[in-house]
């Protein structure tokens, strides 16, 4: 029986991927990757030779479920990865795992970079508890409704968002907890690395005439720790 190996790779800095990772790569029959192209840049800055690459993204990963799964049955092992960061976070890998699971197969993680986890803990809020949530709702009647819930729940928020919707991200933040304190992390581990902190005011102001590019991941403190939503500072944490 094959396993199903989650190996992280680098969010932008080639130099963090770990030893055990390209180890990993070297030896499996075959790599499930987002992009093949990307994956394979990896691949020959560390000298591994060709394998067996094939895509495995959102729009396909029903029917290559199914085929990884056979070729794991077949006794081959599969690496699946993304094109930056921890496969199965925020991804369709979650949809393989599963299935590799419930195939009988092992479930390998192989540990490593992550953006919503470097910018928690480079954001300088409150880290011992957070909640994670991938893409927020794109229209802001909803993305409101949900920024409104997940601060009552008292904990810091980390979420990643398109550079073209952060700015009216941080509006609707700044209308439901203007005071909050924010911190969104831009192109992590790469050459224009930025983090810019502040309140959701002050980062809506920002954001509102200077759009930024890039890969962005937003963390925002809970609503007891940020002074609370606009009305009632003191006590909107009990919400």
């Amino acid at each position: 029986m094959g396993k199903l190996y989650l190996v992280a790779t680098p969010i932008g800095n080639l130099e963090d991927v770990s030893q055990r990772a390209l180890r990993i790569l070297q030896e499996v029959h075959m790599v499930a990757c987002e992009d093949t192209r990307h994956t394979q840049l990896l691949l020959r800055r560390h000298s591994i030779v060709a394998k067996h690459l094939t895509s495995y993204t959102e729009f396909n990963h029903r029917r290559k479920s199914a085929e990884l799964i056979g070729q794991m049955d077949r006794g081959w092992d599969v690496a699946l990865v993304t094109d930056a960061g921890t496969p199965a976070l925020s991804d369709p890998g979650e949809q393989l795992v599963a299935a590799a699971i419930a195939a009988g197969h092992e479930v390998v993680p192989i540990p490593g970079p992550a953006a919503a986890i470097a910018a928690l803990v480079a954001s300088g809020l409150p880290t011992r508890e957070f909640t994670f949530i991938g893409f927020p709702e794109k229209k802001s009647g909803a993305r409101r409704r949900e920024l409104e819930r997940l601060l009552g729940e008292g904990r810091t928020i980390v979420l990643y968002e398109s550079p073209y919707r952060v700015g009216d991200l941080l509006a609707d933040l700044a209308a439901v907890a203007p005071n909050a304190r924010v911190a969104v992390a831009r192109e992590l581990t790469k050459m224009h690395e930025e983090i810019a902190r502040g309140s959701a005011t002050e980062l809506a102001e920002h954001y509102a005439s200077d759009r930024p590019k890039g890969e962005i991941t937003v963390v925002i403190a809970p609503a007891n720790d940020a002074g609370g939503r606009r009305g009632d500072p003191a006590t909107a944490g009990d919400r």
